[in-house]
């Protein structure tokens, strides 16, 4: 077990493993980085490029929370629903702060939430008129809830419809922030893999698969015998961190 890991490009033994001929990047919160994510998906490009020894399969999992808090949201859309890198398959899963925009454009939730947790910055990539508050009336926030349902393309709407809860490949499970200790994934609330932290993160409870996660910000990406922390605040930091894995083995690629 390694209670931390500096991002290194040269393999670590990682504590499960992935079905032989498989390898997989793990791509946590990129929220608005637009510039982050080109250059990740560019040196994955690379990464595939170069090895030696192709991946009979290479997946992408998106651990979620594309958009939010940084400049660019929208161009993370753009880029991720416009094609990856050759011969890379790829799993998108939701985060919260898709569940955020979707509860908002549903009307199921009140918009101060998301408003002041980066929504703002996500109706400004769309170029819609930002509130001054996030505390709105009925109507400006029916108002609201159609200037971006009008700005939305439909390839955007498509995607976040359809993003996933987990997905699991071999002694990995991947979710957006964890889940809960006890419970098997099959049973896990969505509230729980969107949310979680403190019974999560506290826990050395065998979940039953390690959990590779984003969420919480760490300095660096941390490596437990139960779980994989990627997370590494990217909008604030301008280190957006993948995990990749094969085999037994695990290393890092960041920017």
């Amino acid at each position: 077990m390694m209670e931390g890991a500096w991002p290194v490009d040269f393999w670590i033994p990682a504590p499960g493993r992935v079905p032989e001929g498989v390898r997989v990047y793990a791509i946590p919160d990129i929220h608005g980085r637009a510039d982050l994510v080109e250059r990740l998906l560019g040196l994955i490009d690379l990464d595939l490029a170069r090895s030696g020894a192709e991946p009979e399969r290479a997946v992408a999992v998106f651990l979620g929370d594309y958009i939010d808090r940084g400049p660019r949201s929208r161009r993370v859309l753009d880029i991720i629903t416009n094609g990856m890198p050759k011969g890379l398959e790829t799993v998108f899963l939701m985060g919260n702060h898709e569940h955020f925009v979707l509860s908002f454009l549903d009307g199921e939730a009140e918009p101060a939430g998301w408003l002041f947790n980066g929504g703002m910055d996500t109706l400004a990539s769309y170029g819609v008129p930002v509130p001054d508050t996030g505390y709105l009336t009925a109507e400006s926030e029916n108002n609201l809830r159609a200037a971006l349902l009008d700005a939305l393309p439909e390839r955007h709407m498509i995607f976040l419809r359809n993003l996933k809860l987990m997905h699991r490949e071999g002694d990995y499970l991947f979710v957006h922030a964890g889940v809960r200790p006890g419970v098997t994934p099959e049973h896990q609330a969505t509230d729980d893999l969107l949310w979680i932290r403190g019974p999560f993160l506290t826990s050395t409870a065998d979940f039953g698969a390690v959990v590779v996660h984003g969420h919480t910000i760490t300095p660096r990406p941390l490596v437990l015998a139960n779980r994989i922390a990627l997370d590494t605040g990217a909008h604030e930091t301008g280190r957006l961190t993948c995990g990749v894995f094969e085999a037994d083995r695990l290393r890092f690629l960041q920017t």
